[in-house]
């Protein structure tokens, strides 16, 4: 691809990105599940955003993962079991200006199918 269309594909994803993190946020009860995908990787964390912490995360290069959907599914399921052992049940999901399309859905779509509320 050409390097300004990428330049440009990247801006307004940052701008999406700014857009959403300024209505939502993560609290102790309900943190915030924050999703980055790469064209290799993709990783995932439970944000309480009033104290700056992590409280649960995921990254697919340590489970052996690729980017793809059947991996981005075990992903999810990954990320629901470490929510459910720091003994969070819910969730404001960001999905961090990605289009909800794709591996960002079939990550989304795990985490819910395992009783956790988003």
């Amino acid at each position: 691809m050409n390097a300004k269309v990428l330049k440009t594909k990247n801006k307004t994803r940052i701008q999406r990105k700014r857009r959403i993190r300024g209505k939502i946020s993560g609290s102790a009860a309900c943190p915030r599940l924050s999703v980055f995908r790469s064209n290799r990787a993709m990783s995932a964390q439970a944000i309480d955003d009033t104290t700056g912490t992590t409280m649960a995360s995921v990254y697919s290069k340590a489970l052996n993962l690729k980017a793809n959907k059947d991996d981005a599914a075990k992903l999810g399921e990954a990320m629901a079991a470490a929510l459910k052992t720091a003994g969070i049940s819910e969730v404001t999901f960001d999905r961090n200006g990605y289009i909800y399309h794709g591996v960002v859905k079939a990550f989304g779509d795990a985490v819910r199918a395992n009783e956790i509320r988003m």
